[in-house]
């Protein structure tokens, strides 16, 4: 029982209830020790006045090593007093810390503990349903059962692996296949390339092209075909009479 306040007898009943469940479950790995109501069975601590946990953990090996300390708390027990006195004396064991307390008062136990600088291993809330009590895991610390951070201490890398980790990566572009040794080389351009016309085939020569004939005039052209009939009559004449000469 806390030395500072006085349970109503309901509260302790639940109070020692949690205690003798916690008991049956740390067993399996520990040599669990309780101190319920008035009673002072395992003392931690030294000096003239020692304390006494709800809960004490030893190891199973033969100097019964302290591993642990278990304080169950109530509804009238989380308060800024209780932290200073109890939960910081507990947290300076060197021990793991672990706290049970009623889901209600969680809000409030997180508090003092973060204005006191208290470290705790674990968080419990209960809760009772029905006849059962329930317990859920609202808090963990990066500590192990040893007082050893969980994380393991690995060795920095260079700052040149680093940048180049972070820096993105780019996808490499496809090599071209080799080119064959019977190809013939490519041709090398200086400058731009341009497009020649094609040259049209060349005409016939200005001495070989005939003379372009003017047309007549009207006049000219209406005389020479009135004198057509007459020429052709006088053609018709001289071929006559050539052909009676003949005979």
């Amino acid at each position: 029982m806390s030395p500072i306040l006085v349970r109503p007898v309901r509260e302790q009943l639940e109070h020692d209830r949690v205690i003798r469940l916690l008991q049956a479950k740390y067993k399996r790995k520990y040599e669990v020790a309780i101190n319920p109501g008035n009673e002072q069975t395992m003392p931690v601590g030294t000096g003239p006045s020692p304390w006494y946990p709800d809960l004490v953990l030893q190891s199973s090996d033969r100097g019964h090593k302290l591993a642990g300390v278990v304080e169950v708390e109530t509804t009238e027990s989380v308060n800024n007093l209780e932290a200073m006195s109890q939960w910081a004396t507990f947290a300076r064991l060197r021990v793991p810390f672990h706290l049970y307390l009623p889901t209600a008062c969680v809000d409030s136990a997180r508090r003092f503990c973060a204005d006191l600088s208290i470290p705790v291993e674990e968080m419990w809330a209960y809760q009772s349903v029905g006849d059962q009590l329930r317990f859920t895991l609202v808090q963990r610390s990066g500590q192990s059962e040893g007082g050893k951070p969980r994380s393991e201490n690995l060795p920095a890398e260079p700052r040149s692996r680093v940048a180049a980790a972070s820096r993105p990566t780019v996808a490499e572009a496809p090599k071209a296949p080799p080119a064959s040794k019977s190809a013939p080389p490519r041709p090398r351009s200086n400058g731009p390339t341009t497009s020649r016309p094609a040259r049209r085939p060349a005409g016939p020569s200005v001495a070989n092209r005939r003379p372009v004939s003017k047309p007549k005039p009207v006049a000219q052209r209406r005389a020479v075909s009135k004198a057509a009939p007459a020429r052709r009559k006088a053609k018709t004449a001289a071929g006559s009479s050539r052909a009676q000469k003949r005979r």
